[in-house]
C-alpha cells in the first residue's frame, strides 16, 4: 500500500503516541508489555491504567530507545511494564500526554490452570500490502476472533523496500495498532526480521525488530529475546527461533533442552510450539527449508507430546 493510505495515518497532534501495541509482560499473564513510539520528542515514559472495577488509577514508568539503520533515525520508541495485573480482568490504559493522549483497553487471562477455556488467533508474514489489509481486517470482523493473537513471523517486509526502508517498520506499526493495542500479539521472528545488510553496514542482525518489539524472554531463562516461553491459561507457548544458532550446546538448543522438561501438563495441558520456517512444507517455495532444525529438535517435540507446531514463510495453508 502506499505511505498515504488512509491505514497508514499518523494520529493528530504534537508528538501523539501511535503505533502501540501490547504483549505478554512476564510468564503466566499478569504483566502486559505496552509499545509505542513518538516522533517530535521522548515525551513521558508513563502509562497510566485502571481496572474497569476500580477509579484507582496506577501509573508504570518505561524506558525510551532509539536506532539508526543507514540514513534512518528512529523516533522514540518506548517500552513500558505493567506488573500486578489482576486475572481475568479488563483494563484501561493511556499513552501521552496532555492533548494529545491516546486511550486503549486490554483484557487479562485467566489464571493458569488445566480447565481454562481460552481462544487465540493465528497470523503470520503480514507485511502492508492490500491483500494485508484484507486479512488483518478479516480477523477483526470474526466473531470468534482470539482473545490473544499469536503472529509466527515476516512483520513489516521493510527489506522489501530500497536499503530496508526503515520508514516502513513506522507504516507497519499503525497498520496493525488497531488490534495490537487492544489484545497481547505473541511475536516470532521470522525472515523479513532480520535485516542484515552489510554493503550499507548494516551487519547486526535483528536491529530493527528487537528495538521496536520487547517480549518477556527473561522470564523463562531464555538469554535472547528470539526464543521464549509463556504460559496462558491452559497453554504452554514455545517460541523458537528459524534465524538464530539452534546446533547441539548454542543457547538456543541449550534453552530448549531445558525449557521442555518444565511443562507441566497437570497445569497446562496444551504445548504449543511457534516458529517461522515450517519443518514440513510441501510447496514448491521454501522446501525442506527448515529440515536441518526438524533435524535437531524434532525427537524432542516428539518425546514430550507437544500437540501442535505453528508456523509461517510458505504463503499457503498445509497441515499434517
Amino acid at each position: 500500500m502506499p505511505l498515504d493510505a488512509d491505514v497508514f495515518q499518523v494520529p493528530p497532534g504534537y508528538n501523539a503516541p501511535q503505533q502501540v501495541h501490547i504483549t505478554q509482560g512476564d510468564l503466566v499473564g499478569k504483566a502486559v508489555i505496552v509499545s509505542w513510539v513518538t516522533v517530535d520528542e521522548p515525551g513521558t515514559n508513563t502509562v497510566v491504567y485502571w481496572s474497569e472495577n476500580s477509579e484507582q488509577k496506577e501509573q508504570a514508568e518505561g524506558k525510551v530507545y532509539t536506532y539508526k539503520y543507514y540514513n534512518y533515525t528512529s523516533g522514540y520508541i518506548h517500552h513500558c511494564t505493567i506488573r500486578h495485573l489482576e486475572f481475568n480482568t479488563k483494563y484501561y490504559y493511556v499513552v501521552g500526554i496532555g492533548h494529545t493522549e491516546r486511550q486503549f483497553w486490554f483484557v487479562t487471562p485467566p489464571e493458569v490452570g488445566p480447565d481454562v477455556p481460552y481462544s487465540f488467533g493465528l497470523i503470520g508474514d503480514l507485511g502492508q500490502s492490500y491483500d494485508s489489509n484484507v486479512t488483518l481486517t478479516h480477523y477483526e470482523r470474526n466473531p470468534r476472533k482470539g482473545q490473544t493473537l499469536l503472529f509466527v513471523g515476516d512483520l513489516s517486509y521493510a527489506d522489501n523496500y530500497p536499503c530496508h526502508d526503515n520508514n516502513r517498520w513506522d507504516t507497519w506499526g499503525r497498520f496493525v495498532e488497531r488490534s495490537a493495542a487492544y489484545q497481547p500479539w505473541i511475536w516470532t521472528a521470522g525472515n523479513h526480521e532480520i535485516d542484515f545488510y552489510p554493503e550499507i553496514g548494516e551487519t547486526v542482525p535483528f536491529k530493527p525488530y528487537s528495538h521496536r518489539y520487547h517480549v518477556p524472554y527473561r522470564a523463562s531463562g531464555s538469554t535472547a529475546p528470539f526464543w521464549y516461553s509463556i504460559k496462558r491459561a491452559s497453554v504452554y507457548i514455545i517460541v523458537l527461533s528459524s534465524y538464530s544458532a539452534y546446533g547441539k550446546y548454542t543457547p538456543q538448543y541449550k534453552w530448549l533442552e531445558e525449557e521442555l522438561p518444565k511443562v507441566n501438563r497437570s497445569e497446562t495441558p496444551w504445548l504449543i510450539v511457534l516458529m517461522h520456517a515450517p519443518w514440513y512444507n510441501s510447496y514448491n517455495y521454501h522446501y525442506m527449508e527448515g529440515e536441518t532444525m526438524r533435524v535437531m529438535y524434532e525427537p524432542w517435540l516428539v518425546k514430550y507430546k507437544v500437540d501442535v507446531v505453528f508456523a509461517g514463510h510458505v504463503h499457503a495453508y498445509e497441515r499434517s
